[in-house]
């Protein structure tokens, strides 16, 4: 009965493992590690305060159809949780094509970094790629936002939130 409870066991965290390998990148993972310092070359909006805080980083562009789709999310996700959690958007366009992007109006904190270092450490290729990051500066969350099976939700960051 021990044997065959600790094969059940196995074969599950095998199928597990295997699900989360499936999830598709569009950057080097680096969840549960320390995230790479976070720079950018000017604020658009005040700097928010994330001490003590999740930060959800969300790498973006105006030309991005996905990424215009996610704003009205992360607007949803910075009124929700904003006793927990600070949603960041950073673009590497200019801070005249930013600006321009009126429609979705983006209603959380919003910065430019045009050398894209972050998102260059991070090795990301495409977007949106948001990832959240502890209190301790460790990565909770990874990845496309609007991918099948693994979607960014409300439940996801409640249960990241709760850890």
């Amino acid at each position: 009965m021990k044997s065959l409870l600790l094969t059940l066991v196995v074969s599950a965290g095998l199928v597990f493992s295997a699900a989360a390998q499936d999830k598709k990148l569009w950057a080097k993972s680096v969840i549960g590690q320390k995230a790479p310092d976070f720079v950018v070359e000017k604020w658009l909006t005040a700097e928010p305060a994330t001490k003590g805080k999740f930060v959800l980083i969300d790498f973006w562009a105006t030309w991005c159809p996905p990424c215009r789709k996610a704003i009205p999310e992360l607007n949803g996700f910075q009124k929700k949780f904003a006793d927990k959690l600070v949603v960041i958007g950073v673009s590497d366009e200019t801070e005249a094509a930013v600006k321009k992007l009126t429609n979705p109006k983006i209603e959380y904190a919003s910065a430019i970094d045009p050398k894209a270092r972050m998102k260059k450490t991070l090795e990301v290729t495409g977007i949106p790629h948001c990832i959240i990051v502890d209190p301790n500066g460790i990565v909770r969350w990874e990845g496309f936002p609007f991918l099948d099976g693994h979607e960014l939700t409300e439940k996801v960051i409640e249960d990241i939130l709760a850890k």
